[in-house]
């Protein structure tokens, strides 16, 4: 009981002092996984919209890789774009590895899958009927996409959300391509790892505590906007 009280106090005082660069280390965190959700945004909700407007059988191949890319381990992609990025690899004279660059590569990476696969069920549940009234009216093929990811913004809500807790509490992909290195490319989650080897439990602690304060933050406010959403709809 006195390591867990110990370790409290300890990270009470590094919150407070900062002696630590604990707040360094969270404003990298965010950086970083919030760079990669808009990526995969950027990608994973056009692929997520014409999986879930298509069919077929090409569709209901990329929906199933989509959806199998959910459960994609970290370290597997660490490691291939480790291997991307390395100084022998194809990439390698672009010199991002060990960079925040290819952290957001990696975390990207990891979140697209969730993003696209969570969008592609939102859409899909749209009626039929909705897209069908679009088209008697001559509405054109890119009005009807924004009709049908207009009915489904509660759902690219809920993408958004999966896409952020996906990256930002990983760890394997991120310290295999940024490294750890304090001062540039240590996050929460692998300065959590790398204080608790040191037995420095309390500032992996006072870490443990923002990333689920952030995580609730987050989804709070996700959780605010779809209940907007909600009650623009009734009224």
């Amino acid at each position: 009981m006195n390591l867990f009280l110990d370790a409290i106090g300890e990270g009470v005082q590094a919150l407070a002092s900062g002696g630590v660069d604990v707040w360094e280390v969270v404003a990298t965190s965010l950086r970083v996984s919030g760079a990669a959700v808009a990526v995969a945004l950027v990608l994973g909700v056009p692929a997520g919209l014409y999986l879930g407007m298509r069919r077929g059988a090409a569709r209901n191949v990329f929906l199933v890789l989509a959806n199998a890319g959910m459960g994609l381990p970290p370290v597997v992609v660490g490691l291939v774009v480790a291997m991307l990025l390395s100084r022998r690899g194809p990439l390698g004279s672009l010199g991002l590895l060990y960079t925040r660059p290819a952290m957001v590569i990696a975390q990207a990476v990891i979140a697209m899958p969730v993003v696209a696969a969570v969008t592609a069920t939102a859409v899909a549940s749209v009626p039929v009927e909705l897209r069908l009234q679009a088209r008697s009216l001559g509405a054109s093929r890119w009005h009807e996409a924004v009709l049908v990811l207009k009915e489904a913004r509660m759902g690219v809500v809920a993408a958004v959300a999966a896409g952020f807790g996906a990256v930002i509490s990983e760890v394997g992909a991120v310290m295999m391509v940024g490294g750890n290195l304090e001062g540039s490319t240590r996050v929460m989650t692998t300065a959590i790892v790398q204080y608790t080897r040191m037995g420095r439990y309390g500032p992996a602690l006072a870490l443990s505590a923002v990333l689920l304060a952030l995580v609730v933050a987050v989804n709070a406010v996700l959780a605010r906007v779809q209940r907007s959403a909600e009650r623009f709809e009734r009224s």
